[in-house]
C-alpha cells in the first residue's frame, strides 16, 4: 500500500512513485485445511491455479491491480485465471478518489470492482486514511476541518463500495520506522492526536458493519520496535472493544531485508489478540530458487497459522512493479511463470498444468517428498525428482525445515544453505541429466530439535 520500498533497510522508499503499487486478491472458499508446512506433489486432483490451490487450503490469493492494464489480454487473463482476491493499487487512495473536497470521482476503481465482481473475485479496499498520496487540500485544513473530512471521506467511499468489499484497509502505516515504536508524523497524527486511529476505525464499523477492518504497515514481518507499536494498539483496541478485525502485513522483502526468522511467530502472535493477520503486498526480489525459497516460506507461515486468511502479492508481471529492476513478483515480464510461482503454487498443495518456462535445462520437473525413517531424535527424508516429457540435464530443488530443525546430514546431492541454515537448495551429484520420464533422488536427515514437522519442498527448476 505503501508508495515506497517497505523494509527499514531500503533507502528508496519513493513517496512520488506511491503511485505504482498494489492490488489484492480474492477470498476463496474451502475450509481451512492442514495448516501445516509440509508441500507434497500434487495429485491427480490437485488444483492448478494459485486461487484454486489456495481455496482448497481455506485461503484466497489475490493480486494488486491497476485499471490502466486491463485492456491487456495478458494482463486479464493471467489476472482472471490465477487470482481470487483483488486490491486495487492506487485506484481508491484518497487523491485518485477525492482530489477536491467533497467531490468524489470513483471511475477507475469501479472499472476494478466491475472486473473482479464479474470473475467471481472478492476484494480488498486500499486504503481509506494514509499519510501519502493525500490531495493538497487535505494538509491544509485546520484541526475541527480534518476531522470532519476524515469522516466524511470513509463514509463517503465505504458507502459506495458498501456489501462489495471483503477487507478494508482501514488506516495504512501509521508508525515509524526506527527503534523509537513512535507514531509516524502527518497531517491526521500531528492535528489530531493518537485518537484518530480509533475514531478512524469506529468510523468505518458505522460506514459498513460487514466488511473487515485491518490496520496495514510494512517493516513490521517480524518482531521489533515498530511492530511491537502495533501489537500494542490492537491489544488495546481489543481489549476496549475498538473496532478491529485484522492485520495486515505487506511483506516486501529483499536480499538486504529478507523474510525474518520469526516471521511465523509473528502473525502468531497477532492472531492470538484475535485478529486476522492477512499478508497484503508481498513481492520478493530477486530470481530463482532463492528467490522461489523465500516465497515459499512465506507462503507456509499464513498455511500454518490458522487465522491468516490468505496472500496477496503486489503486482502479476515484473514489468509492472513499482520494484520492477528487481523482478520481485511471480510472473515474468512476458507472464511466464517464475520458478517462484511453481514453488508457491506447490507449497499451497496445487500442481503445474505444464504451462510454465521449462528452464534452462530442457523440461519440466517435478519434486516428491518422502519421510522414509523416524526416531526419537530425527527422521529422514527423501525427494524424487522426476523429469517431464522432455530430458533435463541439470535439476535445483529447495528443502525448507522450519527452526529449531536442522538438517545434520544429506546424500545423492550437493546442498548450499541460506543465511539462517534452515533453507538447503540441493543440486545434482552426479545424476542431474535425466530421460524424460525418468528419476533420481536425493536424501537427508533432519534433527527435529522437539519439532517433528515436514520440511517444505519447493519447486523443482531445471535451470
Amino acid at each position: 500500500m505503501i508508495v515506497h520500498s517497505s523494509r527499514g533497510s531500503r533507502a528508496e522508499r519513493p513517496g512520488l512513485r506511491s503511485r505504482a503499487r498494489r492490488a489484492s486478491a480474492l477470498a476463496t472458499a474451502g475450509l481451512l485445511a492442514a495448516a501445516g508446512v509440509l508441500s507434497l506433489a500434487g495429485t491427480a486432483e490437485a488444483a492448478t491455479t494459485l486461487g484454486a490451490s489456495a481455496a482448497a487450503k481455506g485461503r484466497y490469493f489475490g493480486t494488486a491491480v491497476a485499471a490502466n492494464h486491463l485492456g491487456e489480454s495478458a494482463y486479464a487473463s493471467t489476472l482472471d485465471t490465477e487470482f481470487t482476491m483483488v486490491t486495487p493499487e492506487n485506484e481508491m487512495k484518497w487523491d485518485a478518489v477525492e482530489a477536491s473536497r467533497n467531490s468524489f470521482n470513483f471511475g477507475s476503481a469501479d472499472q476494478i470492482v466491475s472486473h473482479a465482481q464479474g470473475k467471481g473475485m472478492k476484494l480488498r479496499g486500499h486504503t481509506l486514511v494514509w499519510h501519502s498520496q493525500l490531495p493538497g487540500w487535505v494538509s491544509g485544513l485546520g484541526a475541527t476541518d480534518l476531522r470532519s473530512a476524515m469522516n466524511n471521506h470513509i463514509n463517503q467511499v465505504m458507502a459506495h463500495y458498501k456489501g462489495k468489499i471483503y477487507a478494508w484497509d482501514v488506516v495504512n502505516e501509521a508508525f515509524q520506522d526506527g527503534s523509537s515504536g513512535a507514531r509516524r508524523s502527518s497531517p491526521f497524527q500531528d492535528k489530531l492526536g493518537n485518537g484518530f486511529i480509533e475514531e478512524a476505525f469506529r468510523t468505518a464499523r458505522a460506514a459498513d458493519s460487514g466488511a473487515k477492518l485491518c490496520y496495514n504497515d510494512y517493516n513490521t514481518d517480524g518482531q521489533n520496535a515498530k511492530s511491537n507499536a502495533v501489537y500494542a494498539m490492537v491489544k488495546d483496541f481489543k481489549q476496549r472493544g475498538v473496532p478491529i478485525d485484522c492485520v495486515g502485513f505487506q511483506s516486501h522483502f529483499n536480499s538486504n531485508s529478507p523474510v525474518p526468522s520469526d516471521y511465523q511467530a509473528n502473525l502468531q502472535r497477532f492472531a492470538d489478540l484475535g485478529v486476522d493477520v492477512q499478508i497484503t503486498e508481498l513481492d520478493i526480489e530477486g530470481s530463482g530458487s532463492a528467490q522461489a525459497a523465500s516465497y515459499t516460506k512465506v507462503v507456509n507461515a499464513c498455511l500454518a497459522v490458522t487465522r491468516c486468511n490468505g496472500v496477496t502479492v503486489w503486482g502479476i508481471p515484473d514489468k509492472y512493479s513499482w520494484r520492477s529492476s528487481g523482478t520481485p513478483l511471480l510472473f515474468d515480464d512476458n507472464y511466464g511463470k517464475k520458478p517462484a510461482y511453481t514453488a508457491v503454487l506447490a507449497a499451497l498443495g496445487g500442481t503445474s498444468d505444464g504451462g510454465g518456462d521449462p528452464g534452462t535445462g530442457g523440461g519440466a520437473c517435478t519434486a516428491t517428498y518422502t519421510r522414509t525413517n523416524t526416531w526419537g531424535d530425527r527422521f529422514n527424508g527423501q525427494v524424487t525428482v522426476k523429469a517431464g516429457s522432455s530430458a533435463i540435464s541439470t535439476w535445483t530443488v529447495p528443502v525448507t525445515v522450519t527452526s529449531p530443525q536442522k538438517i545434520a546430514t544429506t546424500w545423492n546431492g550437493t546442498p548450499s544453505w541460506d543465511g539462517s541454515g534452515n533453507v538447503m537448495t540441493m543440486k545434482p551429484n552426479g545424476n542431474g541429466s535425466l530421460a524424460a520420464g525418468a528419476s533420481t533422488s536425493f536424501g537427508f536427515t533432519v534433527m527435529t530439535n522437539g519439532n517433528t514437522s515436514a520440511p517444505t519442498i519447493g519447486a523443482c527448476t531445471t535451470s
